[in-house]
């Protein structure tokens, strides 16, 4: 069959999994004290025990088992309570000690799954095979001198869990789904700050065809190192379609480590792919086995947090909200926080998702800040909405100019400070009448016109009338007053 010989993708189905790396936001590294921060000068955070010097021995840190069991519990897993490491020997020269410490045969966690939403708001399940506890490598450098290449260990020792999942992947938009969803969660639950630019979440993913309908697996291609979730669906997109043309052309695949090319869009190959007994995978003899007891895994799993699905479809059930405001609430922690400070102080609990997802989401993008950083106070908000839903004071002059006092007078009583400063609504209703006669005599052919049926001038009526009121007056009592003189 000829390499230009037009395929359908029908005929083919895409076969993926990935394993995903999160590096764990502990302060100290996975097996010595030294500091796992990142954006040091280079070699600043290395030991006896990062450089591997002989006679240097591994200390387990308590706390990346602790992180690696929530991260376990959240995607459903089965926690292994006795575990172990193993040595996985290959030879780099960002690895000095020719091996990196890992577990293989027994992880920390194994045969779970995390359900993840599509566009078209199918549920898919994706399987996750094991969770296992690691050390990253060095940093290799090649671009600081022509001759040489130069090596910056920081890196080394930082502790990683790798989480793979089953080859239960179908498109790249499954998979930038669950992408999406572990950095939710790795955030969420304290285990990661998910930054991928930086590399605290990078994702290999295995990628092979196979025609529809049938069962066996496909010949699989690993392409290394995605920092994006575009970058993954993009390399995921490209290979399929390589992969097919390669059977098209009546070639086969060949099992191999590809690179993508993030400028190109394209793969190509880095080695043949190793297997399992190339890393000659032995435990290694100078960690004893973990062993997680009983009552410290009840102790982790009481400490866990709500999970943004669970939170969002409370949120839904409870409030009444729709799914995206609903979501937008579940993944930002602060935001949640800062929802159910105000929570007890709002009559209309729905108009507080309202603002925070409308009103209140503007106003902090329009400064650039997050709502941690937002110096009103949750029952501030909530005093100035109940004032609005009552239509004592309008929103506009709410958030331009009640707001603004509220937050340089942390104390204030938003009812108190909106009488003080002349901003409630006028009760008046002759004045209000009067600057309805004012604005219709002003615009007598817009006024002809609305009779003949051109309604969309009332807008023009309502603005003019707010003016002489100076924005302290309720635009439904001047919708009723305009329509009744418009008779």
């Amino acid at each position: 069959m000829s390499t230009n010989t037009l395929i359908s993708s029908s005929e083919f189905e895409l076969v993926s999994g990935l394993e995903i790396h999160v590096q764990l936001n502990t302060q100290t590294k996975i097996f010595s004290s030294d500091s796992a921060s990142f954006g040091a000068k280079a070699n600043e955070h290395i030991s006896a025990v990062s450089l591997a010097l002989p006679g240097a021995l591994p200390k387990l840190n308590k706390e990346v088992v602790a992180k690696a069991v929530r991260m376990g519990l959240a995607l459903n897993c089965t926690i292994n309570q006795l575990n172990y490491f193993d040595r996985k020997n290959y030879f780099y020269a960002d690895l000095p000690k020719g091996y990196q410490i890992t577990q293989d045969n027994r992880p920390i966690c194994q045969n779970g799954y995390l359900n993840v939403v599509l566009s078209n708001g199918e549920e898919k399940r994706i399987g996750i095979n094991r969770i296992h506890l690691e050390e990253d490598a060095g940093k290799s450098l090649h671009d600081q001198d022509d001759q040489y290449s130069f090596v910056d260990l920081n890196r080394a020792g930082v502790p990683l869990i790798e989480i793979v999942t089953e080859p239960d992947i179908r498109s790249a938009e499954e998979a930038s789904a669950l992408l999406t969803e572990m950095r939710k969660l790795v955030r969420h639950l304290n285990v990661s700050d998910g930054n991928m630019e930086e590399g605290s979440l990078r994702c290999d993913a295995n990628i092979s065809i196979r025609e529809a309908g049938t069962t066996a697996f496909g010949t699989r291609c690993e392409v290394k190192n995605l920092n994006s979730i575009r970058n993954v669906r993009r390399a995921m997109d490209f290979e399929f379609n390589r992969q097919k043309q390669v059977i098209a052309g009546g070639g086969r695949i060949i099992q191999s480590t590809l690179n993508f090319d993030a400028d190109q869009g394209t793969t190509s190959p880095m080695r043949t792919k190793e297997e399992a007994n190339d890393y000659r995978y032995f435990p290694d003899p100078d960690l004893p086995p973990i062993h997680i007891s009983d009552e410290w895994l009840a102790q982790i799993k009481a400490e866990m947090p709500a999970l943004p699905a669970e939170i969002a479809k409370r949120l839904v059930a409870e409030f009444g909200v729709n799914a995206s405001e609903a979501a937008m609430l579940s993944e930002d922690e602060a935001l949640l926080s800062y929802f159910n400070a105000a929570l007890p102080g709002v009559n209309h609990k729905k108009s507080l998702v309202n603002w925070l997802t409308g009103a209140i989401r503007a106003l902090l993008n329009e400064q650039g800040i997050s709502i941690a950083d937002f110096k009103l106070a949750p029952a501030q908000l909530a005093g100035t909405i109940n004032l609005v839903d009552d239509k004592k004071i309008t929103q506009q002059i709410a958030l331009q100019q009640l707001l603004p006092e509220l937050i340089s007078k942390p104390d204030a009583v938003p009812a108190e400070l909106a009488a003080a400063l002349n901003l409630l609504i006028a009760d008046n209703g002759d004045e209000l009448s009067g600057f309805v006669e004012e604005v219709l005599s002003k615009y007598q052919p817009q006024v002809a016109a609305y009779k003949k049926g051109k309604k969309g001038v009332l807008g023009l009526f309502v603005g003019e009338v707010m003016k002489l009121a100076k924005g302290k007056a309720d635009a439904q009592k001047i919708n009723e007053l305009l329509q009744e003189k418009l008779k």
